[in-house]
C-alpha cells in the first residue's frame, strides 16, 4: 500500500479525503500509481495527465520525498519510501500568475 496526496480541488472531485492508501503492483512508478488513482477515482481522469498522450497537465506537480519528479520518466521507480507506504506520493496543482 503507498500513501497518495491529493490535492483538495481534485479530492473533492473524487468525493474523497486528501490522503488515501492504494494498492500500486509493482513496479512502483508514477504512471502505476497514476492508473491506480485513475482506477479508483474515474472522475480524475484527464485531471493530473492528458488522457490521449499520457502527459502530465501543465499545472500539476508531482513530488515524493522532498523531490519534484514531475519532468521524470514515468515508467521510472519511486524512492523505496514511497513504495514502502513510509512517504506519500504527492500529487500538487501548481500556481501560474504574474
Amino acid at each position: 500500500m503507498i500513501r497518495v496526496m491529493i490535492p483538495a480541488p481534485l479530492a473533492t472531485l473524487a468525493r474523497t479525503a486528501t490522503e488515501a492508501m492504494l494498492d500500486v503492483p509493482p513496479p512502483v512508478t508514477q504512471r502505476t500509481v497514476l492508473d491506480a488513482i485513475e482506477a479508483r477515482w474515474p472522475a480524475l481522469r484527464g485531471t493530473m495527465r492528458d488522457q490521449a498522450s499520457g502527459k502530465r497537465r501543465a499545472l500539476v506537480r508531482f513530488y515524493a520525498c522532498g523531490e519534484d519528479l514531475s519532468h521524470e520518466p514515468p515508467d521510472a521507480p519511486l524512492p523505496e519510501a514511497v513504495a514502502s507506504g513510509r512517504e506519500p506520493y504527492i500529487v500538487l496543482g501548481a500556481i501560474a500568475g504574474g
